[in-house]
């Protein structure tokens, strides 16, 4: 597969990408719908349905950026088309392909607690959304691929703080089983932090998904008092894009689903839109206003 072509509705954007990267400049959906096979989707939430149903029913594969779109209602028409139409549907969560993240699913098979913090500066980018399906919604994927159990319960906060929509938030997560997930995001603070720590019956591991690197910590042979003992957990080099990219042009070749589908991007949004409604709860309660 070759890259055919770019477009951007912002002026002058696509002539900049294009001549750096030495592509052709196509001039909107309908010429990208002629030109391509497959097609990535990288534009504000509120697009993204639209967007994708047009490209769906015209014959593309599609990677669309997180969130899959505003409404479940609207994902799942999106998933069900795809299946309709044999087509290939992933969604861009980049977080799923960081390599720190794949060692770390792949060595706690049953964690008992999960904490994290995505904590980034404020930027006028995303504002179309609030922190949950901005920021938040990498965590509750991730967390959804580490427990794979139904969830028991939510319990959630949330607040503005420079916008009218939620800015910061924090959810408490029970599952099926046990496990819980505590997870904070936020995109009004002073550093940027993206971590995740994991706690296994045996294992622990913090996951510090910016430097894409693990420190795990495991129980002693039990020829001894108990103590806690360092184990190495090697991290595979890879930028996280560049591998979500490339497992969507496998799929597309293989006629295969990609590892965040349309239907996991669907049931991340699904999980979110439970967090938010357990925010608005609590901000009902609290006398918050809704946002």
């Amino acid at each position: 597969m070759s890259l055919v072509g770019i477009h951007d509705h912002h002026e002058g954007r696509a002539e900049e990408v294009a001549r750096e990267r030495g592509l052709t400049v196509l001039s909107g959906p309908e010429e990208v719908a002629r030109r391509a096979q497959a097609v990535v989707i990288a534009t504000p939430t509120s697009s993204h349905g639209a967007l994708s149903r047009f490209f769906l029913e015209r014959g593309l594969d599609v990677l669309v950026e997180k969130p899959i779109t505003e409404e479940v209602s609207a994902a799942t028409a999106l998933v069900d088309l795809a299946r309709e139409r044999r087509r290939v549907l992933g969604v861009g969560h980049v977080e799923r392909y960081n390599p720190a993240v794949a060692a770390v699913l792949a060595r706690v098979p049953e964690p008992v607690f999960i904490e994290g913090h995505r904590l980034g500066l404020f930027a006028p980018r995303s504002l179309d959304v609030d922190v949950v399906l901005d920021l938040m919604i990498h965590d509750l994927q991730i967390v959804t691929d580490l427990v794979r159990r139904p969830v028991r319960e939510i319990r959630a906060a949330g607040m503005p703080v420079v916008t009218s929509k939620i800015d910061i938030a924090n959810a408490r997560i029970e599952f099926e089983g046990g496990c819980v997930a505590n997870l904070t995001a936020s995109r009004v603070s002073s550093e940027r932090m993206r971590k995740l720590r994991v706690f296994g019956r045996s294992l622990y591991c913090s996951v510090d998904m910016h430097e894409r690197s693990v420190q795990a910590f495991a129980l002693g042979d039990g020829s001894g008092p108990s103590r806690i003992v360092p184990v190495a957990v090697p991290v595979e080099p890879g930028d996280p894009l560049a591998r979500e990219l490339s497992d969507f042009v496998a799929a597309v070749r293989e006629r295969r689903a990609p590892l965040v589908s349309g239907e996991v991007g669907r049931d991340a949004l699904i999980l979110a839109e439970r967090v938010r409604e357990a925010i608005a709860e609590h901000r009902g309660r609290s006398g918050g206003e809704r946002s």
